[in-house]
Protein backbone atom coordinates (compact mmCIF):
# COMPACT_ATOMS: atom_id res chain seq x y z
CA UNK A 1 0.00 0.00 0.00
CA UNK A 2 1.44 3.31 -1.21
CA UNK A 3 2.13 5.89 1.78
CA UNK A 4 -0.76 8.94 1.82
CA UNK A 5 0.66 11.94 -0.13
CA UNK A 6 -0.80 15.14 -1.61
CA UNK A 7 1.04 15.31 -4.52
CA UNK A 8 1.30 18.65 -6.87
CA UNK A 9 2.17 18.11 -10.71
CA UNK A 10 3.06 20.57 -13.36
CA UNK A 11 2.41 18.80 -16.90
CA UNK A 12 3.00 15.82 -16.44
CA UNK A 13 5.88 15.77 -13.84
CA UNK A 14 5.09 16.01 -9.93
CA UNK A 15 6.50 18.86 -9.05
CA UNK A 16 6.30 18.63 -4.91
CA UNK A 17 4.93 15.53 -2.54
CA UNK A 18 3.41 16.42 0.90
CA UNK A 19 3.61 13.49 2.99
CA UNK A 20 0.54 13.35 5.35
CA UNK A 21 -0.15 10.82 8.82
CA UNK A 22 -3.68 10.39 10.08
CA UNK A 23 -5.09 8.82 12.63
CA UNK A 24 -8.82 7.56 12.63
CA UNK A 25 -9.71 6.94 16.35
CA UNK A 26 -13.79 5.56 17.71
CA UNK A 27 -15.21 7.23 20.69
CA UNK A 28 -13.95 4.28 23.19
CA UNK A 29 -10.21 4.72 22.27
CA UNK A 30 -9.70 2.07 19.12
CA UNK A 31 -7.18 3.25 16.66
CA UNK A 32 -9.37 2.25 13.02
CA UNK A 33 -7.75 3.94 10.26
CA UNK A 34 -4.34 5.20 9.86
CA UNK A 35 -1.81 6.30 7.32
CA UNK A 36 1.56 7.48 8.02
CA UNK A 37 2.50 7.37 12.17
CA UNK A 38 -0.67 8.00 13.50
CA UNK A 39 1.20 8.43 17.14
CA UNK A 40 3.12 11.34 15.89
CA UNK A 41 3.53 14.33 18.36
CA UNK A 42 2.56 17.92 17.46
CA UNK A 43 0.98 20.66 17.81
CA UNK A 44 -2.69 20.62 17.73
CA UNK A 45 -2.66 24.54 17.23
CA UNK A 46 -6.21 25.91 16.02
CA UNK A 47 -8.06 22.52 16.32
CA UNK A 48 -8.07 22.62 19.82
CA UNK A 49 -10.41 25.74 19.85
CA UNK A 50 -13.41 23.15 20.39
CA UNK A 51 -11.77 21.89 23.64
CA UNK A 52 -10.23 25.69 24.71
CA UNK A 53 -13.72 27.20 24.29
CA UNK A 54 -15.23 24.41 26.46
CA UNK A 55 -14.68 25.79 30.09
CA UNK A 56 -16.17 28.72 28.77
CA UNK A 57 -19.67 27.22 28.48
CA UNK A 58 -19.05 23.90 31.18
CA UNK A 59 -18.29 27.11 34.15
CA UNK A 60 -20.82 29.00 33.18
CA UNK A 61 -19.41 32.40 31.76
CA UNK A 62 -21.47 31.79 28.26
CA UNK A 63 -24.60 31.94 30.00
CA UNK A 64 -23.71 34.98 32.56
CA UNK A 65 -22.64 36.94 29.55
CA UNK A 66 -25.20 35.49 27.80
CA UNK A 67 -23.03 34.65 24.94
CA UNK A 68 -25.13 33.44 21.74
CA UNK A 69 -24.69 30.49 19.08
CA UNK A 70 -22.48 32.82 16.38
CA UNK A 71 -20.36 34.09 19.45
CA UNK A 72 -19.48 30.55 20.74
CA UNK A 73 -19.00 29.05 17.57
CA UNK A 74 -16.50 32.63 16.85
CA UNK A 75 -14.78 31.18 19.95
CA UNK A 76 -14.15 27.74 18.16
CA UNK A 77 -13.39 29.65 14.66
CA UNK A 78 -10.28 31.02 12.77
CA UNK A 79 -12.26 32.82 10.86
CA UNK A 80 -11.94 35.22 7.48
CA UNK A 81 -12.01 38.53 9.27
CA UNK A 82 -14.82 39.17 7.55
CA UNK A 83 -17.53 42.18 8.33
CA UNK A 84 -19.64 39.41 9.92
CA UNK A 85 -17.04 37.38 11.83
CA UNK A 86 -15.52 41.54 13.25
CA UNK A 87 -19.38 42.34 14.02
CA UNK A 88 -19.55 39.44 16.50
CA UNK A 89 -16.36 40.03 18.23
CA UNK A 90 -17.31 43.58 18.58
CA UNK A 91 -20.60 42.48 20.21
CA UNK A 92 -19.11 39.88 22.24
CA UNK A 93 -16.43 42.40 23.72
CA UNK A 94 -19.25 44.68 24.68
CA UNK A 95 -20.99 41.78 26.11
CA UNK A 96 -18.11 40.93 28.09
CA UNK A 97 -17.59 45.21 28.69
CA UNK A 98 -13.76 44.83 27.86
CA UNK A 99 -12.15 46.50 24.86
CA UNK A 100 -10.47 45.63 21.78
CA UNK A 101 -6.60 46.66 23.55
CA UNK A 102 -7.49 43.76 26.02
CA UNK A 103 -7.23 40.89 23.68
CA UNK A 104 -3.78 39.70 23.56
CA UNK A 105 -4.07 38.24 20.08
CA UNK A 106 -2.21 40.60 17.08
CA UNK A 107 -3.11 41.59 13.78
CA UNK A 108 -2.00 39.14 10.54
CA UNK A 109 -3.53 39.53 6.98
CA UNK A 110 -7.12 37.77 6.61
CA UNK A 111 -6.71 34.28 5.65
CA UNK A 112 -9.01 34.20 3.15
CA UNK A 113 -7.49 35.81 0.01
CA UNK A 114 -10.21 38.29 -1.04
CA UNK A 115 -10.74 39.65 1.95
CA UNK A 116 -6.91 39.81 2.37
CA UNK A 117 -6.98 41.96 -1.18
CA UNK A 118 -9.52 43.65 0.01
CA UNK A 119 -7.45 45.03 2.78
CA UNK A 120 -4.61 45.80 0.33
CA UNK A 121 -7.45 47.84 -1.71
CA UNK A 122 -9.15 49.33 0.82
CA UNK A 123 -5.82 50.23 2.79
CA UNK A 124 -7.89 49.13 5.89
CA UNK A 125 -5.78 49.19 9.29
CA UNK A 126 -5.98 46.02 10.99
CA UNK A 127 -6.18 45.50 14.45
CA UNK A 128 -6.61 42.87 17.08
CA UNK A 129 -9.90 41.94 16.24
CA UNK A 130 -8.90 41.04 12.64
CA UNK A 131 -6.60 37.98 14.01
CA UNK A 132 -8.46 34.55 12.95
CA UNK A 133 -8.11 34.05 16.82
CA UNK A 134 -9.59 36.78 18.43
CA UNK A 135 -12.74 35.04 18.86
CA UNK A 136 -10.96 32.91 21.06
CA UNK A 137 -9.42 35.78 23.08
CA UNK A 138 -12.79 37.12 23.68
CA UNK A 139 -14.15 34.01 25.28
CA UNK A 140 -10.97 33.73 27.22
CA UNK A 141 -11.23 37.63 28.76
CA UNK A 142 -14.62 36.36 29.57
CA UNK A 143 -13.40 32.69 31.59
CA UNK A 144 -11.43 35.05 32.93
CA UNK A 145 -13.67 37.69 34.11
CA UNK A 146 -16.03 34.95 35.30
CA UNK A 147 -13.48 33.36 37.76
CA UNK A 148 -12.04 37.06 38.95
CA UNK A 149 -8.90 35.85 37.39
CA UNK A 150 -6.45 38.85 36.28
CA UNK A 151 -7.39 39.71 32.76
CA UNK A 152 -3.59 40.67 32.12
CA UNK A 153 -1.47 37.81 30.90
CA UNK A 154 -4.65 35.43 30.64
CA UNK A 155 -2.55 34.23 27.65
CA UNK A 156 0.49 32.80 29.17
CA UNK A 157 1.49 29.83 30.77
CA UNK A 158 0.88 29.69 34.08
CA UNK A 159 -2.37 31.40 34.47
CA UNK A 160 -4.76 30.02 36.08
CA UNK A 161 -7.19 30.12 32.53
CA UNK A 162 -4.23 28.00 31.06
CA UNK A 163 -4.07 25.88 33.63
CA UNK A 164 -7.51 25.51 33.38
CA UNK A 165 -7.41 25.20 29.63
CA UNK A 166 -5.05 22.60 30.09
CA UNK A 167 -6.88 20.17 32.36
CA UNK A 168 -9.83 20.14 29.78
CA UNK A 169 -7.75 19.48 26.87
CA UNK A 170 -6.30 16.73 29.00
CA UNK A 171 -9.64 15.60 29.82
CA UNK A 172 -11.09 14.93 25.79
CA UNK A 173 -7.79 13.69 24.43
CA UNK A 174 -6.43 11.02 27.70
CA UNK A 175 -3.40 12.22 27.39
CA UNK A 176 -1.57 13.51 30.72
CA UNK A 177 -1.23 17.17 31.12
CA UNK A 178 2.53 16.65 31.75
CA UNK A 179 2.99 14.74 28.40
CA UNK A 180 1.87 16.87 26.72
CA UNK A 181 3.83 19.73 24.89
CA UNK A 182 3.55 23.30 25.52
CA UNK A 183 4.58 26.02 23.31
CA UNK A 184 3.66 30.15 22.04
CA UNK A 185 0.89 29.81 19.53
CA UNK A 186 0.92 32.27 16.10
CA UNK A 187 -2.14 34.58 18.34
CA UNK A 188 0.70 34.31 21.52
CA UNK A 189 -1.30 32.27 23.85
CA UNK A 190 -0.82 28.38 24.55
CA UNK A 191 -0.62 25.75 21.91
CA UNK A 192 -0.79 21.97 23.24
CA UNK A 193 1.92 19.22 21.60
CA UNK A 194 0.80 15.67 21.53
CA UNK A 195 -0.03 12.23 19.17
CA UNK A 196 -2.42 12.63 16.52
CA UNK A 197 -4.31 9.76 18.09
CA UNK A 198 -5.45 11.74 21.02
CA UNK A 199 -6.67 14.38 19.05
CA UNK A 200 -8.78 11.87 17.23
CA UNK A 201 -10.03 10.73 20.27
CA UNK A 202 -10.98 14.41 21.42
CA UNK A 203 -12.71 15.18 18.28
CA UNK A 204 -14.78 11.64 18.82
CA UNK A 205 -15.60 12.28 21.90
CA UNK A 206 -16.84 15.82 21.45
CA UNK A 207 -19.23 14.29 18.29
CA UNK A 208 -21.32 11.94 20.48
CA UNK A 209 -20.68 13.30 24.48
CA UNK A 210 -23.73 13.62 26.40
CA UNK A 211 -21.95 16.70 28.51
CA UNK A 212 -24.01 19.68 28.26
CA UNK A 213 -21.07 21.87 27.35
CA UNK A 214 -20.09 19.42 24.41
CA UNK A 215 -23.24 19.89 23.04
CA UNK A 216 -24.05 23.49 23.80
CA UNK A 217 -20.61 24.18 21.38
CA UNK A 218 -21.81 21.16 18.77
CA UNK A 219 -24.77 23.32 18.40
CA UNK A 220 -23.42 26.71 18.27
CA UNK A 221 -20.69 24.95 15.23
CA UNK A 222 -23.03 23.01 13.10
CA UNK A 223 -25.99 25.72 13.20
CA UNK A 224 -23.44 28.45 12.30
CA UNK A 225 -20.45 27.09 10.14
CA UNK A 226 -19.74 30.14 8.43
CA UNK A 227 -18.46 31.35 11.58
CA UNK A 228 -15.98 28.76 12.18
CA UNK A 229 -14.10 30.00 8.98
CA UNK A 230 -15.57 31.69 6.30
CA UNK A 231 -16.88 32.26 2.82
CA UNK A 232 -15.57 29.56 0.21
CA UNK A 233 -13.01 28.02 3.30
CA UNK A 234 -12.97 24.29 3.77
CA UNK A 235 -14.33 24.18 7.18
CA UNK A 236 -17.40 26.45 6.82
CA UNK A 237 -17.91 24.23 3.27
CA UNK A 238 -17.75 20.53 4.58
CA UNK A 239 -20.31 21.68 8.14
CA UNK A 240 -22.39 23.24 5.04
CA UNK A 241 -22.58 20.26 3.34
CA UNK A 242 -23.17 18.22 5.93
CA UNK A 243 -25.63 20.25 8.84
CA UNK A 244 -25.17 18.46 12.15
CA UNK A 245 -23.49 15.39 10.54
CA UNK A 246 -19.96 16.58 11.17
CA UNK A 247 -17.58 19.19 12.64
CA UNK A 248 -14.24 19.86 10.59
CA UNK A 249 -11.52 22.36 12.08
CA UNK A 250 -8.33 23.75 10.34
CA UNK A 251 -5.01 24.06 12.25
CA UNK A 252 -1.65 25.67 11.51
CA UNK A 253 1.12 24.07 9.80
CA UNK A 254 -1.04 20.97 7.92
CA UNK A 255 -3.39 20.25 10.82
CA UNK A 256 -6.95 18.97 10.22
CA UNK A 257 -9.36 17.46 12.48
CA UNK A 258 -13.45 16.32 12.03
CA UNK A 259 -15.60 14.55 14.50
CA UNK A 260 -18.39 12.01 12.46
CA UNK A 261 -20.30 11.27 15.38
CA UNK A 262 -22.81 9.03 13.33
CA UNK A 263 -19.99 7.00 12.77
CA UNK A 264 -18.51 7.52 16.65
CA UNK A 265 -15.54 8.14 15.00
CA UNK A 266 -13.13 11.58 14.93
CA UNK A 267 -10.13 12.17 12.58
CA UNK A 268 -6.71 14.08 12.80
CA UNK A 269 -3.98 14.52 10.26
CA UNK A 270 -0.81 16.15 9.47
CA UNK A 271 0.49 16.95 6.17
CA UNK A 272 4.14 16.54 7.53
CA UNK A 273 5.70 19.72 5.66
CA UNK A 274 3.66 22.46 7.50
CA UNK A 275 1.95 22.86 3.84
CA UNK A 276 -1.89 24.44 4.38
CA UNK A 277 -3.36 24.40 1.49
CA UNK A 278 -2.66 20.65 1.05
CA UNK A 279 -3.98 20.20 4.08
CA UNK A 280 -7.61 21.00 2.68
CA UNK A 281 -7.32 18.87 0.17
CA UNK A 282 -5.60 15.72 1.90
CA UNK A 283 -8.89 16.15 4.80
CA UNK A 284 -11.77 15.96 1.96
CA UNK A 285 -9.55 12.50 0.37
CA UNK A 286 -9.28 11.38 3.94
CA UNK A 287 -13.60 11.55 4.23
CA UNK A 288 -13.97 9.85 0.88
CA UNK A 289 -11.86 6.57 1.80
CA UNK A 290 -13.64 7.28 4.86
CA UNK A 291 -17.12 7.32 3.86
CA UNK A 292 -16.55 4.30 0.84
CA UNK A 293 -15.25 2.09 4.05
CA UNK A 294 -18.20 2.63 6.09
CA UNK A 295 -20.41 2.60 3.06
CA UNK A 296 -21.74 5.85 3.41
CA UNK A 297 -22.11 6.71 -0.11
CA UNK A 298 -24.70 9.65 0.51
CA UNK A 299 -21.68 11.69 2.15
CA UNK A 300 -19.46 10.96 -0.61
CA UNK A 301 -21.67 12.24 -3.05
CA UNK A 302 -22.57 15.36 -0.91
CA UNK A 303 -19.28 16.24 -0.91
CA UNK A 304 -18.51 15.98 -4.18
CA UNK A 305 -21.81 17.53 -5.33
CA UNK A 306 -20.43 20.72 -3.91
CA UNK A 307 -17.12 20.18 -5.59
CA UNK A 308 -14.98 19.48 -2.70
CA UNK A 309 -13.65 15.90 -4.16
CA UNK A 310 -11.16 15.31 -7.15
CA UNK A 311 -7.96 17.00 -7.99
CA UNK A 312 -7.60 20.89 -7.07
CA UNK A 313 -6.60 22.45 -10.86
CA UNK A 314 -2.71 24.70 -10.53
CA UNK A 315 -3.39 28.05 -12.52
CA UNK A 316 -1.42 30.38 -14.00
CA UNK A 317 -1.63 34.01 -13.38
CA UNK A 318 -4.09 34.30 -16.10
CA UNK A 319 -6.17 31.60 -14.26
CA UNK A 320 -5.35 28.90 -17.07
CA UNK A 321 -5.24 25.01 -15.64
CA UNK A 322 -1.23 24.31 -15.65
CA UNK A 323 -1.19 21.58 -13.15
CA UNK A 324 -2.77 19.84 -10.27
CA UNK A 325 -3.40 18.96 -6.40
CA UNK A 326 -4.14 15.58 -5.62
CA UNK A 327 -4.02 12.74 -2.90
CA UNK A 328 -2.61 9.29 -3.86
CA UNK A 329 -2.05 6.43 -1.37
CA UNK A 330 -4.82 5.01 0.76
CA UNK A 331 -5.63 4.88 4.45
CA UNK A 332 -4.83 1.40 6.06
CA UNK A 333 -8.15 0.19 8.03
CA UNK A 334 -7.61 -2.15 11.08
Amino acid sequence: MQPLRVEASRGPLVESIHPVSVAVVDAEGRLTAQAGDPTLVTFWRSAAKPFQSMPLVADGAASRFGLDDEELALTCASHSSEPAHLAVVDRMLQKIGEPETALACGPHPPLSPEVATAVVRERAVMSPRWSNCSGKHAGMLALAKHHGWPTAGYQRAGHPLQDRLLVEVSRWTEVDPERIHRAVDGCTTVCYGLPLAGMALGYARFGVSADPAARRLWTAMTSRPFMIAGTGRTCTEVMTTMPGEIVAKIGADGIYCAALPRHRLGLALKVHDGDMSASSVALIAVLDQLFGHLGDDASASALLARGLGGDKPIVSTRGEPVGAVRVAGRLAFS
